[in-house]
């Protein structure tokens, strides 16, 4: 089995699709089909069943998908040790980060990473806070700099950075704007706009309702925080938003709640080794890291 192949496995796998498993790959369709039947007549078995324009994984994929993300991650950790011993901060960056963060926390560190070191290339994906964590878990991203889960994870290291205030938010033109504070019992049966349950900024605000006896059902949903403060903006409900994107269109709510607050920081894997470059990045975020997390 050839560590391409494997690759391309894995990408089909994941995208569920031959032709867009060639745009992530930057290669032909043809390409990719071709290394997928090499790879099944290595393994002497099929690895998808094909449906309509979607392919799925056979019984032999799924045997297969877990032993080749390890297979690729040893190799992966193989090559950062040999070229740790050279002491060169070069080669490639994997790192997955939020949009929220990367639009509101990456840029200076970014800026100063690149100038301290020109020879590193940054592969830079964007995804969901809980989607990096597990894409660090699958060693399928070397490093994340995301929101912490507020539950913390002992399958992985964390690096707190910066503490990010939450605060409850309607439109300025909204009647509760010119409320000095609500109850949450009254914003229970109000219009919410939150990013996901099942995200951790989500899962926050649920946690605080759920403890005062309370539910909540937003009217709109989006995992995107700046979709959430244009929709709020527009007067369809409140919200609960990083301190930091309250602008001229937004008024802070006050309430009957204590503060909220969530942890932003550096997520990467115990049990694998950091390459060079990524052992730079981190010292750089360690720069831009809020004093207080540093005590």
């Amino acid at each position: 089995m050839q560590s391409q192949d494997l690759a391309t496995f894995l990408a089909v796998a994941q995208a569920k699709s031959f032709s867009r498993a060639a745009q992530l790959l930057h290669v032909t369709q043809p390409a990719v089909t071709k290394r997928i039947q090499k790879l099944e007549h290595d393994c002497g078995a099929s690895l998808f069943d094909r449906v309509g324009k979607q392919v799925y994984l056979t019984a032999a994929g799924e045997l297969l998908q877990p032993r080749a993300e390890a297979l690729l991650a040893d190799l992966a950790d193989t090559h950062r040790l040999i070229n740790n011993l050279h002491r060169e901060v070069s080669g490639a960056l994997g790192l997955t980060t939020s949009h929220h963060v990367g639009l509101h926390r990456l840029s200076p560190v970014l800026k100063a990473f690149s100038k301290g070191y020109p020879d590193v290339r940054l592969d830079m994906r964007f995804e969901d806070s809980e989607a990096a964590h597990d894409l660090v878990r699958r060693a399928r991203s070397e490093m994340a700099v995301v929101t912490l889960d507020p539950h913390g994870a002992i399958d992985l290291n964390y690096m707190p950075l910066w503490d990010d205030p939450l605060c409850f938010v309607v439109a300025r033109e909204h009647p509760r704007a010119s409320t000095p504070t609500a109850t949450l019992a009254d914003l229970a049966r109000e219009p919410v706009i939150l990013p996901g349950l099942a995200t951790y900024t989500g899962r926050i605000v649920a946690e605080l309702f759920t403890e005062h006896g309370l539910s909540l059902t937003p009217s709109m949903s989006t995992n995107y925080l700046e979709t959430i403060g244009m929709l709020v903006a527009t007067g369809l409900g409140w919200s609960v938003l990083p301190a930091s994107m309250v602008g001229p269109d937004l008024v802070r709510l006050g309430t009957d709640a204590p503060a909220l607050h969530r942890t932003l920081g550096c997520v990467t894997h115990p049990q694998r080794t950091l390459s060079n470059a990524a052992s730079a990045f981190r010292d750089v975020l360690l720069e831009f890291r809020d004093p207080e997390l540093a005590r």
